[in-house]
């Protein structure tokens, strides 16, 4: 399992970061999402034989907010 961090833009509520997560978590492969509203983040953990960090980037893109690796 891998773990990464993510910086979120759009997020309006805390809707917004539930939104993030349901649609991470349905993804085959990811263990875990946790997005946090209030710090703009999103947590995840995902199985690196299933996808990639890029279809976890890609996957918060097709929910409607720009994501780039924490810095």
């Amino acid at each position: 399992m891998k773990k990464i961090k993510l910086d979120i833009e759009g997020m309006h509520c805390s809707s917004c970061a539930m939104n993030i997560d349901f649609d991470l978590e349905d993804m085959d492969g990811v263990k875990t999402a946790k997005t946090s509203y209030a710090k703009q983040q999103c947590e995840v953990e995902f199985d690196e034989g299933k996808i990639t960090a890029e279809d976890v980037l890609k996957q918060v893109q097709k929910t409607g907010y720009k994501a780039a690796p924490a810095q």
